[in-house]
């Protein structure tokens, strides 16, 4: 079995999170720019955390053989800071860079006005740029920030089948369906969504223009969750093409939009060796 993760913060994670998701099947993951936990307190702080999306975690997950892309952008939580702000003239660096297949995350966390600028600037680099968008649908008033997402979506112009509206449930899902964007769902241990409730959404709307992610972070997730849902749909009567088709093809569809994935010998791992004089290799061997 060979799963893609459309939606992971693996900087949060650690070297056996990785382990563990190759021996479960991941081979490809995306990994989409986030809030830090903590204010950050200057724009500048950005650029070092962007150049390790785009450096030290892919060199880090090469070493589990897993294929590592990320998504760059100004997520909804810190829109609301103006410190923040200035980091909008700073993205088109960072969207011209191979490894970079979407824009996001983007969109609403508390549905301020603050979001809804950064949400639409960024779509319009999206535009410019012929990349893909990750938009965070908020966790509080899911409907109405779903449906004001889809609105904004609208109106930028950009093309449906470019955009994954991400963390829906079964209230938020039918709207996104009919809007021609892809749908995405989170997996989570306690909250969004659980495997056999995907399983239940997989029945009711099937496997077309749906990504399904662990969305794991440094609070409780986990990182395996993609593997769970596979396993639950096999057991609830999908077959194995319809497994891959959500858990690769899909992901692999809706990324390769950027023109930027390479999956070639994505079943290889690469040798330790070192990323800017630094290793993650440790003891003898």
């Amino acid at each position: 079995m060979r799963i893609f993760d459309p939606h992971i913060h693996m900087t949060s994670r650690t070297t056996d999170d990785y382990k563990a998701m190759h021996a479960a099947g991941v081979r490809a993951l995306v990994e989409p720019s986030f809030w830090l936990g903590q204010p950050r307190t200057h724009p500048a702080s950005f650029t070092d955390y962007f150049d390790s999306l785009l450096g030290w975690e892919p060199y880090r997950a090469a070493q589990f053989g897993i294929r590592h892309y990320c998504t760059i952008g100004l997520n909804p939580k810190e829109a609301n800071d103006p410190r923040c702000l200035p980091v909008l003239d700073l993205l088109p660096r960072y969207l011209a860079k191979d490894g970079v297949v979407a824009v996001g995350e983007i969109g609403y966390d508390t549905v301020t006005d603050a979001e809804e600028l950064a949400f639409a600037r960024q779509l319009e680099l999206a535009v410019e740029h012929g990349l893909p968008a990750l938009v965070h649908t908020p966790h509080r008033d899911k409907a109405g920030g779903t449906r004001r997402s889809l609105d904004v979506v609208r109106a930028s112009g950009i093309d449906p089948a470019l955009v994954v509206l991400d963390h829906l449930n079964e209230i938020t899902v039918g709207e996104v369906a009919d809007s021609g964007c892809w749908m995405g769902f989170s997996i989570y241990p306690d909250t969004k969504m659980t495997a056999e409730r995907m399983v239940a959404v997989l029945k009711r709307f099937g496997t077309e223009r749906v990504l399904v992610n662990s969305a794991a972070d440094w609070g409780h997730s986990d990182p395996l969750l993609t593997r769970a849902t596979a396993d639950a749909m096999l057991a609830a009567g999908f077959d194995e093409d319809d497994v891959d088709r959500v858990l690769w093809r899909n992901p692999v569809s809706f990324y390769g939009q950027s023109g930027r994935l390479d999956l070639d010998g994505y079943n290889e791992t690469q040798a330790a060796g070192l990323f800017a004089g630094n290793s993650v290799a440790r003891g003898g061997s």
